[in-house]
């Protein structure tokens, strides 16, 4: 927002201060670049957090090293692969596969962990 000097999301947001010295009614109006990197940004807020509560279940039930980094590394990689789409516009199938391995990953850490707590 502050490089484009657009899509400001609130009303408050033109009240003039050190960074919006000018503001201007049309800085309210939405911004492509602006709105995509918002829309990165709640896509990060509606994965991260379920990768770490299955991260953290899944570390708690000690599971092997090597599949510790497989999973967690590749939901890594694959948040990285996605946002990487995302930022520079790649098709929906793109981001969607980046974004269905994450969801894969974090779904088997989860799925380890309750198996090993209903075996244990």
């Amino acid at each position: 927002m502050m490089r484009r000097g657009r899509g400001y999301a609130s009303p408050e947001d033109l009240r003039p201060g050190a960074i919006n010295r000018t503001p201007d009614p049309a800085q309210l109006d939405p911004d492509p670049a602006v709105e995509r990197a918002r829309r990165m940004h709640r896509n990060d807020l509606e994965n991260v957090p379920g990768f770490l509560v299955a991260g953290l279940l899944f570390v708690a039930v000690a599971p092997p090293l090597r599949a510790a980094w497989l999973l967690m590394g590749g939901f890594v990689l694959a948040r990285a692969g996605h946002a990487w789409a995302y930022g520079t516009a790649r098709s929906h199938e793109t981001r969607a596969t980046f974004w269905t391995l994450g969801s894969l990953a974090v779904m088997a850490m989860a799925l380890w962990a309750l198996i090993v707590a209903i075996g244990a």
